[in-house]
């Protein structure tokens, strides 16, 4: 049984994976090769459908393009032939993205592909309101939290454990009486060592630590954000997230000083704080790292806390989400689109993102950032995450896989994680 829940574990807290491969294949691509293009400038898509490697012909083929998470500004459904299909995608005349899905049905099975065309994605610009006592809210915050006692109990995990790494299940105290729950990992070995944080994506799950990189020579702690220990079986996370904690994201939005992601926000601070204060530690090279709401959190703590010196961030979410509310897309978790507008689109609702949106952290970041997505993502929209990224002050470095939507190739986990991990090494 434990084996079988520390599978569970290990696999729950990988990035969101690639996707499966399919019977059928949908290839869509913009005729630039980096998928750029100038504002009024026209893009063209070619659109080929595969089965087994071969193209489909006599299949009927629907495709639509727009604004990415807008309504299409086309649509038409034709029948493939044996030649690629290439679709005249108009242009953009304000900074965005521009997609192309394409569908087809077989056997009753629906096959999907897109592209998206970025047009000076640079220069797109926050719609999030910058409340003017947002960093005055934060370090009240941060002081409130000081006061609190850090409390922290490690409980040693053996079965987790290695020849070289202690594997804990760590609890810290937080603000309204709260706890704050993570795997902490230490190498047995004595000396100092650098650290890092990694932060979750969305959802309600356990979680199994990072023991590689603890084997490689640093602390890691993987935290949960929701207040519960993260080592149960995973039948009671299911629970949580079907009852309780669905829908937390919104939970309290009407008020800065209850939304649900305060005490997560703060949370991130304490496990800043615990790290900090470990004798192991090296006391100077400390990253954060996460992907999604992950991304987000890796910002956030990042613009909050000034002990964080690195962060690697993958497809950051909570960014400009009020984007929905100036004709274009917003960022997880949507808060302003579909079902969520009518209930969220109130003054205070539209206020207290401004305290919570990860824009205003990401001008506070000046820490070396390494960040990395993909154009077809439709969990974060590119749009938003740009309206994040382009404000961030400090030194930033963008590796795309323009392809990918919310997930990533091994390649791209693996080339941020080197990345990471040679800075926190070598300091620099």
């Amino acid at each position: 049984m434990k084996r079988c829940l520390l599978l569970l574990v290990l696999i729950s807290t990988r990035l969101v994976a690639q996707p499966a491969e399919r019977l059928v294949k949908l290839v869509v691509t913009p005729d630039h090769t980096d998928w750029l293009y100038k504002t009024g400038e026209p893009v063209r898509f070619t659109i080929t459908a595969y089965r087994e490697n071969e193209p489909l012909k006599g299949t009927r083929l629907r495709y639509e393009v727009g604004p990415e998470k807008m309504p299409p500004t086309q649509t038409e459904t034709i029948t493939l032939s044996d030649k690629p299909l290439v679709v005249n995608g108009g242009t953009m005349k304000t900074a965005g993205f521009l997609r192309c899905v394409a569908t087809v049905e077989i056997d009753g099975k629906e096959y999907r592909g897109m592209a998206t065309a970025g047009f000076e994605p640079l220069t797109i610009k926050p719609t999030v309101a910058d409340p003017a006592d947002f960093q005055a809210f934060w370090e009240k915050a941060k002081a409130d939290l000081a006061k609190i006692p850090v409390d922290a109990r490690m409980t040693l995990l053996p079965e987790r454990c290695t020849e070289r790494t202690n594997v804990y299940h760590l609890s810290l105290q937080n603000i309204n009486n709260s706890r704050f729950y993570g795997i902490l990992c230490v190498p047995k070995k004595e000396g100092k060592y650098p650290a890092i944080l990694r932060v979750p994506g969305a959802g309600v799950r356990p979680y199994g630590g990072m023991i590689a990189e603890a084997e490689k020579g640093f602390i890691t702690l993987e935290v949960g954000i929701h207040g519960v220990p993260v080592t149960m079986d995973p039948a009671v996370y299911d629970n949580l997230s079907r009852g309780p904690l669905n829908g937390y994201q919104a939970a309290n939005l009407d008020d800065p000083d209850r939304y649900y992601y305060k005490r997560v926000y703060l949370g991130c601070v304490r496990a800043v704080d615990f790290l900090a204060a470990m004798p192991q530690y090296d006391g100077q090279n400390l990253g954060i790292t996460g992907g999604s709401q992950g991304g987000a959190l890796s910002i956030i703590t990042a613009g909050l806390d000034s002990r964080v010196r690195w962060l690697a961030a993958y497809y950051p979410a909570l960014c400009d989400v009020t984007g929905y509310l100036n004709g274009r897309a917003g960022g997880w978790p949507h808060l302003f689109a579909g079902d969520n507008l009518a209930f969220n689109n109130k003054p205070d609702r539209i206020r207290t993102t401004g305290y919570y949106d990860v824009v205003n952290f990401a001008r506070l970041v000046k820490v070396p950032g390494y960040y990395s997505w993909g154009y077809n993502d439709e969990t974060c929209p590119p749009t938003s995450m740009y309206a994040a990224y382009n404000v961030i002050p400090g030194a930033k470095q963008l590796e795309l896989y323009r392809d990918t939507g919310h997930w990533t190739y091994p390649e791209q986990t693996e080339k941020a994680t080197t990345w990471l991990l040679t800075q926190l090494t070598t300091g620099r």
